[in-house]
C-alpha cells in the first residue's frame, strides 16, 4: 500500500463495497467502492478479517456456515455501521442543501469517497472540491484511472498538506468561490486530530464559508475511550494497530462551544439511537448503529 491509501480509508471502502454486494437491504449503496480497490487488496482485507475471528468474534468462531457469512457478520457488526450511516446521512443532507441555495461542495479528508463519481448528473451544475493529502490524492487518481472511471469536469482535487499548507489558500487557488453558499463534509477525520487541530480547521472554514453554509461531520462522544462495549474496544485497538490512533472525543457542551466560537450553530445532531431509527431501520437492514459515534450538521451564522 506504500502508505498512499490509509488503512482506515481502505477498510471503509471495503466495508461499503462488501455491504452493498452482499445485502438485500443495504443501508447505503456505494456502487463504485469496489472499483477503487485492487483485487489483491480486496482479498487481503477479507483474509485479514477471517484471520481475526478470534479478535472480532471469538464466541462465534465455529458458527458460520461459510467464509462469506463470517466476513458479512464482522463487516456489518464492526466495520460498516459508521461509514455506511454517515455517508447515507451526508448525501441526503447534501441533496437537501441544494434546495436551499448551496452551490459548491467541499469534501474534507475525501479518501476513497465516491460521491462525485456516482452523482455526476446531480452535481453537473455545482463545483466539488475533494481535499486530502497530495500523496493520497495521487493514489486515488491512479485508482480512478485504473478503474476506467470518468472524472467530472466540475470535480477538483485539492492537495493539502496540513503541516505546511493553508486550506483556504489551496481552495481559492483551485477556484473555490467564497461568495457562494457551500456544503463542507468532514467524515471520519475528527477522531484522529488533536483539539487545537480541530479548532484551527474550524477557524479556516469560518473564513471560507458565506452565511448559511453547512458543515457536517461525525465525532466521538466523551465516553468513547472508557467504553465497555466490545466492538468499541476492538475499533480503538484496530486503528491504533494500523498507526492511526484516535485522539479526540467531546461532550455536547464542548462540541457546541468549539463550533459556536468559530461561527457555527448546531442545526441537527444524531446520536446512535437517532441513527438507528432514522437511517438504519428504514432501510430494512439488521445492522446496529455504532456506540458513542454522533453526527452533527451545523450552519455558519
Amino acid at each position: 500500500m506504500d502508505n498512499k491509501a490509509s488503512i482506515t480509508s481502505l477498510m471503509s471502502a471495503f466495508a461499503r463495497a462488501f455491504h452493498y454486494e452482499n445485502e438485500k437491504h443495504p443501508v447505503f449503496a456505494d456502487t463504485l467502492a469496489e472499483k477503487l480497490i485492487t483485487d489483491e487488496e480486496y482479498k487481503m482485507i477479507k483474509n485479514y478479517i477471517l484471520g481475526g475471528i478470534d479478535f472480532f468474534a471469538p464466541e462465534k468462531k465455529d458458527k458460520f456456515a461459510n467464509d462469506t457469512e463470517a466476513v458479512r457478520y464482522i463487516v456489518n457488526s464492526q466495520l460498516a455501521p459508521t461509514p455506511l450511516c454517515r455517508a447515507a446521512y451526508c448525501e441526503h443532507a447534501i441533496k437537501a442543501a441544494v434546495m436551499t441555495g448551496t452551490e459548491q461542495f467541499v469534501i474534507l479528508g475525501a479518501g476513497l469517497d465516491t460521491f462525485a463519481l456516482r452523482e455526476k448528473d446531480f452535481l453537473q451544475n455545482h463545483k466539488v472540491f475533494e481535499v486530502d493529502h497530495p500523496l493520497t490524492q495521487t493514489d486515488k487518481i491512479s485508482r480512478i484511472k485504473r478503474a476506467d472511471l470518468e472524472v467530472p469536469n466540475n470535480l477538483k482535487f485539492v492537495g493539502v498538506d496540513f503541516t505546511k499548507d493553508r486550506l483556504s489558500e489551496k481552495l481559492l487557488e483551485a477556484g473555490f468561490d467564497k461568495s457562494k453558499k457551500t456544503f463542507f463534509s468532514w467524515l471520519g477525520v475528527s477522531y484522529y486530530l488533536y483539539f487545537h487541530e480541530i479548532e484551527s480547521l474550524l477557524g479556516e472554514l469560518k473564513t471560507l464559508g458565506t452565511e448559511g453554509s453547512t458543515l457536517l461531520f461525525d465525532y466521538a462522544d466523551a465516553d468513547l475511550f472508557a467504553a465497555d462495549e466490545k466492538r468499541v474496544k476492538n475499533m480503538l485497538a484496530m486503528v491504533k494497530a494500523g498507526g492511526e490512533e484516535m485522539r479526540s472525543c467531546f461532550d455536547y457542551m464542548s462540541i457546541e462551544k468549539i463550533l459556536s466560537d468559530n461561527g457555527f450553530l448546531i442545526y441537527e445532531m444524531l446520536m446512535p439511537h437517532n441513527i438507528q431509527s432514522e437511517i438504519i431501520d428504514p432501510s430494512g437492514s439488521d445492522i446496529k448503529a455504532f456506540e458513542h459515534i454522533n453526527y452533527i450538521q451545523s450552519v455558519l451564522k
